[in-house]
């Protein structure tokens, strides 16, 4: 005789399940119970009266008698086998959304262990690549400093000069009031170029979004939020959250223009307009385990919260609706919801 162990039977699924339930169950019992009573009740009748002695219906008189036996049952039982079909689906369904659910579950545990079990060299690695950002901007703000010094003839203003207007850098289109004089924060930034660079290049070839990135980061403060963003926007990459993925309701744009001018509560609670529950669960569980992200995220969001109240009193409302639908607004809109700000 063999020693080697029987082998494990094979789970078919749900046609193992619907051979576990094959016997008879209360739908079964109730059929088999009224077909027996309708049985008997033809029976008893068949014998009592007869099939008659008409000879309107002739040969036809037997057939008809089955059908009037059969029938019946007949329908019995499709009601019977109707109703165990709908319960066999419904608990297919309730397992299969058990199943999503627990993969859902699943997947949301995993990224988080991942966020924690960051190892010593990804550290390193988020420490250095944040100090070059820091020297890059550094030596930007240099580099703008020396350029309009040079550009200046006197070294002093009377005191009595009248502020001048920043220079149009872009035809018709307005450039933003920062509210600093542009020797301060370098070339003063359009409308336009501020809204593409807040949107970032779409791809490596966006020669358009390229400018208006450069000419955006010429101006110190524009460049300050748009360095902020881009830190944040590659962190959230990390745990496979793109901007583009997201589609949030979108608030009118008098409810910017009163969460720029301080408001707060229920009242620019339409801001956090961000649904998208995998995005939430990750971010909140970066925001608590990881200390970088962490004050990345605090740092953006006052940045843009600065920034937005410097500008939104020279936009319009198309120019608030589309600043608040670029990758950097709704970059705002996830983080400000898990930090808690528009509540």
């Amino acid at each position: 005789m063999s020693d080697t162990p029987p082998k494990p039977p094979v789970d078919l699924g749900i046609y193992s399940r619907l051979n576990a339930r094959a016997g008879l169950d209360a739908a079964e019992r109730i059929a088999l119970a009224l077909s027996a009573v309708w049985f008997l009740g033809c029976a008893v009748f068949l014998l009592s009266v007869g099939l008659g002695n008409g000879t309107e219906l002739g040969p036809l008189r037997f057939l008809v008698a089955v059908l009037a036996v059969v029938m019946p049952v007949a329908l019995i039982w499709i009601a019977a086998i109707a109703v165990k079909s709908a319960r066999v689906m419904r608990d297919e369904s309730e397992r299969l959304q058990a199943s999503m659910d627990a993969m859902r579950q699943l997947y949301v545990g995993q990224a988080q262990m991942a966020a924690t079990a960051m190892t010593p060299g990804v550290e390193r690695k988020i420490d250095a690549l944040t100090e070059a950002q820091k020297r890059t901007e550094h030596a930007l703000t240099e580099f703008v400093s020396i350029r309009s010094g040079a550009e200046q003839p006197a070294p002093q203003r009377p005191v009595a000069e009248p502020q001048r207007n920043p220079v149009q850098s872009g035809g018709d289109q307005p450039d933003l009031a920062l509210g600093t004089p542009a020797e301060i924060f370098g070339n003063p930034v359009s409308t336009e170029d501020f809204i593409v660079a807040l949107n970032f290049p779409e791809t490596a070839e966006d020669r358009a979004g390229f400018d208006a990135l450069r000419r955006a980061l010429a101006d110190r403060r524009a460049a300050r939020l748009i360095t902020a963003s881009q830190d944040i926007l590659t962190l959230l990459s990390q745990d496979g959250i793109y901007m583009d993925d997201l589609t949030p309701d979108r608030a009118r744009p008098e409810v910017w223009r009163r969460f720029a001018e301080g408001e707060r509560g229920r009242a620019i609670s339409g801001l956090g307009g961000v649904r998208d529950r995998s995005s939430l669960a990750l971010s909140a569980a970066r925001m608590r385990q990881d200390s970088i992200f962490r004050d990345a995220a605090h740092h953006f969001l006052r940045t843009f919260d600065q920034t937005l109240a410097q500008v939104i009193g020279g936009l319009s409302d198309q120019e608030v609706i589309m600043l608040t639908n670029t990758r950097t607004a709704r970059a705002f809109m996830l983080l400000g919801r898990v930090a808690g700000m528009f509540d």
